[in-house]
């Protein structure tokens, strides 16, 4: 019990760290979402909005392990509609351009997904 007040100057100093996500969130700063540029002439989407926004790598996990592991090239949404299990022909058939899209929301939510390590970048339509 020699250093009482350094070990609590110590907790005290780890605890304000440790809690300050929670106080910065109690201040109000909230999370804007990204505009995103939305493909033109497109109705639908494979799936609906709510759960690409949170699922999208999930889905393209299950692909990867459908197509590579599995030899499965087709994909049945919900609906029933049969789509080619590719990242660049399907989903950057509409989604093209990689800064307007899938980048601003990764660089807003500071999330670096390995995509690109093997896929090519979709090359905006002019």
């Amino acid at each position: 019990m020699y250093n009482v007040k350094a070990i609590l100057t110590g907790l005290l100093v780890f605890m304000a760290i440790f809690t300050s996500p929670f106080w910065l969130n109690q201040l109000g700063v909230d999370y804007k979402r990204p505009a995103l540029a939305m493909p033109v002439g497109e109705k639908e989407c494979l799936a609906p909005t709510d759960y690409m926004r949170g699922e999208h790598m999930r889905l393209l996990n299950e692909w990867r392990d459908l197509a590579l592991r599995q030899g499965e090239r087709l994909y049945t949404d919900a609906r029933g509609r049969t789509w080619e299990i590719n990242l660049q022909n399907t989903c950057q058939g509409c989604h093209n351009d990689r800064a307007a899209f899938c980048d601003a929301c990764h660089v807003s939510n500071s999330v670096s997904p390995y995509c690109w390590n093997c896929h090519l970048e979709a090359k905006g339509k002019s």
